[in-house]
């Protein structure tokens, strides 16, 4: 990694830290109940961070993003149970979320599907999951061990030592390794973007003809980004069955894909760090919200996302960077008047 790569990437290296911090401090400040409600919300974040990327960065509007997050937790579940183990079931999880999403990409891309029909078309694969998987509860739909289970979902087993299948990890051991999967995805994510992988992606967002005159086949970049994202989510999904304990249909709503949306215009198209927090902060405000009856939840959400469109386009960190640049530019200027002013004395 040149000294290049290590400036750009100086920010997402600082929050990495912060996290590793938090991750540190947190159980022993914070009760066991909110460390496995983190632990849910990390897995949400792994997700908002995968949109962020393939979204932010590859200019492709993945409206089933959740589609990838289902499937990686429904494959690291049936692996497990047939497995007995989690292991390889991770592996498993991540290679089908990716080798689904490069199948899918490639039709997609080779086939020149693009802006608002490629956000149909996910959406539509993540419904048809929806559908398909609450119709399978019935004792003949059973993968080696593991019986789907239908609209009422499948017991995930919990993560396990790879030494060891009999030794399960406890929450806190659970957190810890949400925690590091979150930051690993955050600095891998961070680095891709600054490769010539990601500054490629980066000029097919802004301009695909463009980029393909100088030379670039944009469907493969694009399926590679796609692919990537897709596997990232599929982390997501393992962690989120875990902190859960379960996994149901539910995973592939309208809802939730809609959800996903609104964490990354909220936090930010363009960052990876924006849609991370806002998940954070919408996942505690609608665990808030919950806890009465006076407001509605997608009232509320419904709410925040005109909000953010109308007078926020941007999201919280593009906006916040750019007010802290335009409030460092007259203060750099005139710091260099004074010391001109004091060189001219001396």
């Amino acid at each position: 990694m040149g000294n290049g790569t290590l400036t750009q990437m100086r920010p997402v290296l600082i929050f990495a830290l912060i996290g590793v911090v938090f991750m540190v401090a947190a159980p022993y400040a914070l009760q066991l109940f909110t460390i496995i409600n983190l632990t849910t919300a990390i897995s949400l974040a792994v997700l908002a961070l995968s949109l962020a990327l393939v979204w932010g960065y590859g200019g492709i509007l993945c409206f089933g993003q959740v589609a990838f997050f289902g499937l990686g937790a429904y494959a690291y579940t049936i692996a497990a149970i047939n497995f007995d183990g989690s292991t390889w079931a991770i592996l498993v999880a991540v290679l089908v979320a990716a080798a689904f999403a490069s199948l899918l990409g490639y039709f997609m891309f080779f086939g020149r599907v693009s802006d608002v029909y490629l956000g149909v078309i996910t959406l539509t694969v993540t419904l048809i999951f929806f559908s398909l998987i609450r119709r399978t509860s019935g004792p003949e739909y059973k993968i080696g061990k593991a019986l789907m289970g239908g609209f009422n979902g499948i017991t995930s087993p919990p993560l396990n030592l790879p030494w060891d299948t009999s030794a399960f990890l406890f929450p806190e051991d659970v957190f810890y390794v949400a925690m590091a999967a979150l930051i690993l995805c955050y600095v891998f994510s961070g680095w891709l973007v600054t490769t010539h992988f990601g500054r490629v992606c980066a000029a097919i967002r802004e301009n695909e003809l463009r980029a393909e005159l100088l030379g670039y086949d944009s469907r493969l970049y694009k399926l590679g980004i796609f692919t990537i994202a897709a596997g990232i989510a599929a982390i997501g999904g393992v962690l989120f069955c875990n902190g859960v304990g379960r996994i149901t249909p539910d995973v592939f709503s309208l809802y939730n894909a809609a959800l996903t949306i609104i964490w990354v215009i909220v936090g930010g198209r363009g960052t990876l760090i924006g849609p991370i927090m806002a998940t954070f902060g919408l996942f505690y405000l609608t665990s808030a919200l919950g806890g009465q009856s006076l407001l509605n939840n997608n009232l509320v959400l419904g709410i925040i996302l005109i909000f953010f469109v109308l007078l926020v386009p941007r999201g919280v960190a593009p906006t916040i960077t750019g007010w802290f640049k335009t409030r460092r530019r007259p203060v750099s200027g005139t710091r260099r008047r004074r010391r001109r002013a004091g060189a001219g004395h001396s």
